[in-house]
């Protein structure tokens, strides 16, 4: 079934204080991977649904149960529900947990590189490459001209619009992180070795590479989610500062990437794990284009109550976004341990955000980055002790 929506606006969208959401992804529940690897369900993987189904009070356990005893050569179709499943499961417990804008955490992508370049033509799979969690994904080469050959996330957000209680938002693979997390066979392919201009040409020929995949896969995508109803709309790049010298062509690219929707849906950028200060003050040139600017900083930063910038240090970068017109997307857990951040720890990073940045209003709060590598119990953990937090620094802060 097509879920559609009136067309959006700000104005019909209107931001509490300290909206939250779970930025990006969740870990896959064991029973959603093994069929896709054709490896046999067991007893502990049924036992895992039907726990969380409880504890998720999702009614439809049942039918996800009895089709798991199956154990092995699942059809097309019965994998295709066990991905809806995980999907609904992913959904409840961020809606369990109390977040404002949800959604699945990934459960229907292979990862946030690979999902989107399997669907674009002009790439083709090199071989696995390890990332920093010793996870592995599929790396491509650009060899012709990008393009869709199908679409990248729209039938995915209606199955979550579908699913969800609360606001869905969705989160696309920038332009910028799939050019720099790509090889080019394409773009390079008649620059001669040594040549004088050598270095301007490698340059244009980049900035050619990355016009076309913003033009011509990212910005349809987010137009064709913008169409569907989708209003909340998150740009990942977390390859954004990887080359310093790249900066404005990064820049260019979100731009290009946004064309004429600026202003339709709310955009989210989300940088992580970078020097930040690279971006300044070129950031600024997005504003009007970009909503919210969410960063990492709970990584940063110590585990010591207190609201002063010798507790707090790991929100240095504050300062610079102060004096911008972002909404100020605030990372409030670390997503690498398993700390179950206090929600007074929560509470104190918030009221000191909203110090710097003067009005409550410009925040919004979530973890650093995905929660992928921690399990569904530390995952829910984290995010229930991060509504609380929210909840303690409104009433601190007289926040209805």
């Amino acid at each position: 079934m097509t879920v559609t929506h009136p067309r959006n606006t700000r104005n019909t969208h209107p931001l509490k204080p300290l909206t939250t959401h779970e930025v990006g992804s969740m870990a896959k529940p064991s029973w959603r991977v093994k069929p896709f690897r054709k490896m046999a369900i067991t007893d502990a993987d049924i036992d895992k649904a039907r726990e969380w189904g409880r504890r998720l009070e999702i009614e439809e356990t049942p039918e996800l149960t009895e089709l798991l005893q199956k154990r092995k050569d699942f059809s097309k179709e019965e994998k295709a529900r066990i991905k809806w499943f995980s999907s609904l499961y992913g959904i409840r417990l961020q809606e369990k947990a109390g977040i404002d804008l949800v959604w699945d955490g990934e459960q229907q992508r292979v990862e946030m590189y690979e999902h989107p370049v399997k669907r674009m033509s002009g790439f083709e799979f090199r071989g696995h490459v390890r990332s920093f969690d010793n996870k592995y994904y599929r790396k491509a080469s650009c060899v012709g001209k990008p393009g869709l050959k199908e679409d990248l996330h729209t039938q995915e957000y209606q199955q979550m619009a579908e699913i969800a209680r609360n606001e869905v938002k969705v989160p696309v693979t920038g332009a910028y992180t799939i050019v720099d997390w790509s090889f080019d066979e394409n773009y390079v392919k008649d620059l001669t070795p040594g040549a004088a201009d050598i270095h301007e040409r490698r340059r244009k020929a980049r900035s050619e590479f990355l016009v076309d995949v913003s033009r011509e896969t990212i910005y349809p995508t987010l137009k064709s989610l913008y169409e569907a109803g989708a209003y909340y709309l998150q740009i990942d790049e977390p390859a954004a500062t990887t080359k310093r010298d790249e900066i404005p062509e990064f820049i260019e690219s979100v731009k290009e990437s946004i064309g004429d929707l600026a202003g339709k849906a709310f955009f989210t950028i989300h940088i992580c794990f970078s020097n930040y200060k690279l971006l300044f003050p070129r950031l600024k040139e997005l504003e009007g284009i970009l909503d919210e600017v969410h960063l990492e900083y709970a990584n940063r930063d110590s585990e010591e109550l207190g609201t002063t910038p010798e507790e707090r240090f790991g929100y240095e970068i504050l300062s610079d976004l102060r004096n911008t017109k972002f909404v100020v997307g605030l990372g409030v857990l670390h997503i690498h341990t398993d700390f179950i951040e206090p929600a007074e720890l929560v509470r104190d990073r918030i009221l000191y955000a909203a110090d710097v940045i003067g009005d409550p209003g410009r925040i919004m709060v979530s973890p650093d980055c995905g929660l992928r590598t921690r399990t569904w119990e530390v995952t829910y953990d984290k995010l229930c002790n991060m509504v609380e937090g929210v909840e303690m620094a409104k009433k601190e802060l007289g926040i209805g």
